[in-house]
């Protein structure tokens, strides 16, 4: 089901098939007697007193043969995640009551949440992310739409006029619109394509082809992509929001399309889920996207590197030795460790590029994560205390959640090669989320404030959560939102 929303001046109540109304905490209907519904408070106000020792937050009832109310108990004081979590819960509601046209009255939402002005577009926010799927391959879909009409008396005063959530939602949903795409649809190939196309959304995008690539010597991207049949590529995507030139703000994307483990083959079960290994680069994608639609004050630069990584006559085998982009050579021990190679030339070309203020990058990079911290947390690991805590705080405050893992000087000795510089795996065993994002540091080489964030257990879900339904969930993107809100605008 799909969710429309219009701002419509003076509509006839006969026209009103469902009414949704707030009441507090206490099951009260503030201004109950100043809404176009007076002549049936009497009626609406037995039935609160009929609800008020009940927990349910939401109760339905006929107004009368043709009408119906919502009701929705909001807390006190609701925090926005609070709003935008009520709103994903509606939307479960309206779903599963099938119903498809209703009606919000702006006095209404002005007399419950007078101290929040943003709460309708919150309330809105959260029902619109949990009302996403992707059903593009199916052929027999459900087009229902949920219109969604607000009454309002003059101008719009509640309409959210910097189209922040919009642009959220347009970013948020294009990561999850990726993320879903199967491995023979978006491949590297049309990946960039794809990004080529955000060009007249205002952002610079530079595609780097392997011949580009080549030529900068970015040889541990390029080793994990020549076994396919599939271009590797190397694409930035440039937002320019500030008139000064200050340093821009990066954020940097593993972006392996489909993920067989290449020589080193991963086992049958469940590779098909590999398809979501590029879920980093999509997070990157999406932020940028949402930076570009809401015109955000900022600069910064989105970095991807698109591969493919399969088993072949010319792919990359265990044992093999490549020379990075940084000069730092690279023992590859096992051909499925392939994103810690994208990423390593990723991150010293962005660094030494754009020079930024800081780095922050984002993959799925390992199973181990998910052993750690399951699917509630994204693992973070950081050389700068000061990015770590703002990133943290972002996390709690849209319920993306991250939690720092430490890195070590004493790590180093477990990826040390002793026919390379480094090698890519730990064979020791152990603290395979650590060693892996203490090997990308090796790769910022001028010290740069940077962070990782290892999303494998976030990027897809089963089940759903609060604000997502099952299969990719966006995560990142409102995170990375909610931190350059909060500290850089």
């Amino acid at each position: 089901m799909s969710i429309k929303i219009s701002y419509k001046k003076g509509i006839s109540e006969k026209l009103i098939k469902n009414y949704v109304l707030f009441a507090n905490e206490e099951f009260k209907i503030n201004g109950l007697s100043k809404l176009s519904l007076s002549k049936q408070s009497s009626q609406i106000n037995k039935t609160i007193i009929s609800n008020r020792s009940k927990t349910k937050d939401f109760v339905s009832f006929n107004l009368n043969p043709g009408q119906k109310i919502i009701l929705i108990k909001l807390k006190n004081n609701q925090s926005a995640l609070e709003n935008e979590k009520k709103g994903g819960v509606f939307y479960n509601f309206i779903k599963s009551n099938s119903t498809l046209s209703l009606t919000l009255l702006e006095k209404n939402i002005k007399e419950t949440q007078s101290k929040n002005k943003n709460f309708l577009d919150e309330f809105l926010h959260g029902t619109q992310l949990k009302s996403y799927e992707f059903n593009k391959y199916k052929t027999k879909k459900k087009s229902e739409t949920v219109e969604i009409n607000i009454s309002i008396k003059n101008k719009p005063s509640i309409l959210n006029k910097n189209n922040r959530f919009n642009s959220l939602i347009e970013g948020t949903n294009l990561t999850k619109d990726l993320v879903s795409e199967p491995g023979n649809i978006l491949h590297p190939d049309e990946y960039a394509k794809r990004l080529m196309k955000l060009r007249k959304l205002g952002l610079k995008v530079t595609i780097y082809d392997e011949k580009k690539l080549k030529k900068l010597g970015m040889n541990a991207l390029l080793g994990v992509g020549q076994g396919s049949i599939r271009g590797s590529y190397l694409v930035t995507m440039e937002w320019n929001g500030k008139k000064s030139k200050t340093k821009p703000l990066a954020f940097v994307g593993k972006g392996v399309c489909f993920d067989t483990g290449g020589i080193s083959l991963k086992p049958a079960k469940f590779m098909e889920d590999m398809t979501y290994d590029m879920a980093g680069s999509a997070v990157v994608v999406g932020l940028m996207k949402n930076f570009a639609l809401r015109k955000a004050k900022i600069n910064a630069v989105g970095v991807v590197g698109l591969v493919e990584n399969m088993p072949g006559g010319n792919a990359q085998r265990p044992g093999d030795i490549v020379k990075s982009y940084s000069g730092k050579t690279i023992e590859v021990l096992n051909t499925d460790a392939e994103g810690r190679l994208v990423l390593a030339d990723a991150l010293t070309f962005t660094e030494k590029k754009f020079k930024p203020q800081f780095i922050v990058d984002l993959a799925t990079l390992t199973g181990a994560i998910i052993v750690s911290l399951g699917s509630e947390y994204a693992g973070l690991f950081s050389n700068n205390d000061k990015l770590s805590k703002e990133i943290f705080d972002a996390g709690e405050k849209v319920d993306e959640k991250v939690w720092r893992l430490p890195l070590h000087k004493n790590y180093d000795k477990l990826m040390d090669s002793k026919n390379a510089d480094m090698q890519n795996i730990n064979y020791v065993g152990g603290a395979g989320s650590t060693t892996a994002a203490q090997f990308l540091q090796r790769f910022i080489i001028n010290k740069t404030p940077w962070a990782h964030l290892d999303i494998a257990g976030m990027a897809f879900s089963k089940y759903g959560g609060a604000l997502n339904s099952g299969g990719a969930t966006g995560y990142g993107v409102r995170l990375l939102n909610k931190f350059i809100e909060d500290n850089y605008e």
